[in-house]
Order: structure tokens, then sequence, then C-alpha cells
């Protein structure tokens, strides 16, 4: 991906300016900046940022100089990537699966906080010299509904298997910690009050008291017009949980947004390559930064601009939407409500698109070349 420095005011400035035929992903440090802030503000414990979410240079660096000191990383790169842009940001590794080559890569590069939700990856930490004194974090997993999917399929422990790798995580002299993740786009806070619940009666019965708490992510954006993303209302809820829940004994708490850090500070221009009847074809698809598209379902924030920067206003007409390349699946699914006067050269804007877009990029069939811009307003 190319990160182009020139600064424009708005994308449309950009691209009026630049006419550019690739893919564009405007990012507003502003924007960013703000967001991080209402978590900074609002959320009763230490926030980190998940990089998986968007691993640009760029954002990472924003957020660093938002007032972010800790991250929460999945893989030696993004371990890398951090150390080279904010080299004493704490890290959180918590991926609970892990090569031993990986583990000896964190470790070399002054990781001391890990994830479990498993005895055997337990061991391979401690076998591969993970000193007493760093953080084990216990992950474990419930039945909780409200969110747009969850992870219990693939990570976290039972209650039961998490009491008993908690108890041996403090037996070993490690600061023992619980996580969770209430699951992608969840707006119930509920979702968490259960599962702070659920730590408080692991932590119970494990006979430990907790170091931290970790909240997970699961925090959601704004994906359509109509969302309100009830971010206070969860902070609210997650505050008022742990205190009734673990009292005197109260942990540390932590998050790791991901997407709704970043989704807003992002608008996607893509340009029409071709009309058929019913039909679109744009230069990027599933196999770039649409790729969550199909899974979430396509968001209503579009708009339209010609090449001279004027918005297309024609009453919309529901069509197909193709990606560029040469496979039947670079799609999105259902029809998409689209100005009626719509043109080959148009710019197709998709807003709150800072999540899971840069992530997914591909070049298969020779497509996926994608620019960045820095702009002050998204509007």
């Amino acid at each position: 991906m190319t990160v182009t420095r020139p600064f424009h005011m708005t994308p449309k400035s950009y691209l009026v300016a630049e006419q550019p035929d690739d893919p564009v992903l405007f990012l507003s440090p502003e924007i960013l900046a703000q967001t991080a802030r209402r978590f900074l503000d609002g959320f009763p414990g230490l926030v980190t940022y998940a990089v998986k979410a968007n691993a640009a240079g760029p954002v990472v660096e924003n957020l660093a100089r938002a007032g972010l000191t800790a991250f929460d990383v999945a893989s030696p790169a993004e371990i890398a990537l951090v150390r080279s842009i904010a080299p004493e940001a704490a890290l959180h590794y918590n991926n609970p699966v892990r090569s031993c080559a990986e583990i000896d890569a964190a470790i070399g590069m002054g990781v001391t906080s890990y994830s479990i939700d498993d005895a055997g990856e337990f061991a391979k930490l401690v076998e591969e010299g993970v000193q007493p004194g760093a953080e084990m974090t216990v992950r474990f997993k419930l039945p909780v509904a409200g969110a747009a999917y969850d992870f219990g399929e693939k990570f976290g422990a039972s209650p039961e298997a998490a009491t008993d790798l908690l108890r041996a995580v403090a037996k070993a002299g490690y600061r023992p910690s619980l996580t969770f993740h209430p699951g992608t786009q969840c707006t119930d806070p509920e979702a968490w009050v259960s599962y702070i619940d659920a730590a408080a009666e692991i932590a119970r019965k494990a006979g430990v008291t907790l170091d931290r708490l970790n909240v997970g992510g699961g925090f959601p954006s704004r994906r359509m017009q109509a969302d309100t993303p009830p971010l206070e209302a969860i902070f609210d809820a997650i505050g008022r949980a742990v205190t009734r829940a673990f009292g005197d004994a109260r942990p540390a708490l932590v998050c790791e947004p991901g997407r709704a850090m970043v989704a807003e500070a992002v608008s996607l221009a893509l340009r029409v390559k071709a009309l058929r009847p019913g039909m679109v074809y744009l230069n990027d698809g599933i196999y770039g930064a649409l790729a969550e598209q199909p899974v979430m379902g396509m968001t209503d924030r579009l708009s339209v601009m010609g090449p001279d920067g004027e918005l297309r206003c024609a009453a919309p007409v529901p069509r197909l939407i193709w990606g560029p390349t040469c496979d039947s699946l670079d799609r999105i699914p259902g029809a998409v409500a689209l100005p009626g006067d719509l043109a080959e050269g148009d710019y197709l804007l998709i807003h709150g698109m800072g999540a899971y877009s840069t992530a997914t990029i591909t070049r298969f069939n020779g497509y996926g070349a994608m620019r960045m811009a820095t702009v002050r307003s998204l509007a």
C-alpha cells in the first residue's frame, strides 16, 4: 500500500485534484484522536488498541500520539511494528496460540503479557522462558449472545478449565489475570456484565486475587446510518459490574478496542470501472478492502461523486456490485441502492471503513493496489 503524504482537506479535494484510478483510503487523524480520547476519557481502565484491526503505520503512529501507551498484538510482525513506532509501549500478546519461535521472538522484543486458554500453551510459555512475574491472562468463554459473530468456537477455556488454569498461573508465580471477548460488534452492555460476573466466580473458585481483568474488544462501530454505538453505556455497565462483582478485590481493568477505535477515522473511495444493466463493476472487491462486507453485510453509509466532485443525487436504484477480478465470487451479496445517475468514472465513497480494510487486502489477479491519504475532514 502506498501512503501519500500531501495533505488535503477532504476526500473531495483529493479526488478532484488527483483523479486516482486505484482505490484510496482517506485517514483523518483528527477523527482518530477524537475516538481515542472517547475511550481514554470514558473507559475506567487501561485502553489498548488491537493492532489487527488496522496495522497501517500512520494509524498506530497517530494513536500513540493521541495518548495510547499500550497495544494488543497478535503476532511477532505486529510486535515489531509497534516497537518501531512506540518503543516504550506496553504490549499484550493476546493471541492464545503461538509457535515456540513466535514466543521466542516476543520474549526477545520485551513482551511480558500473554493470554492463554489451554494448559499446554501455558506449559509452552514456561518452557520457552517467560519468567515468573510476567502477566498470564487466562481467556475464558461463555455462550453469550448479542454480537455479529463471536470467537467462542476458536478461543477460550470453559469456566471450569479457566479456574484450574488461573490457579496454576498464580501458583507458578505469574501475575494472574482473566480476559474474555464478547464478540464482534456487540451492542448489548449486558454481555459484558455476564462475563464480568463469571470472571468474579472463576477467581473466587480458584482462590486467586486477579491482578487485572481484560474485558476484551467487541465494542461496536457505526456501520449503518441509523446506528448509535452505545459506548458510554457499555463503559458505565462495565464499571458498575466490576465494582459489584469484585467488591474490595476489584482488579485493574483493560480493554482492547480495534474496530471501534479506528473504523470511523477512514473512508474508502472506489472508482466505477463499468456499468451493465443492473450491475456496477468497481476497482476493488472482496479480495481487497471489502472483504468483510459479505460477512457483516454491506453498509448504507455511501455517497457517490463524479470526477468533478459533484454528488450524484438521482433517485437510488438497486444494483449488484462486482469487484475487479475475474472471479465470480468477487461480489457484494444482495442489491445495493446507488444513485440512478451513477456513471462510469464516478467515485463511490464508503464511510466507516478504518477496520479490517487495509488488513484484508490481497494481490489476487493483480489487483489490490491501494493508496492511503491524510485528510482533515471526511465530510
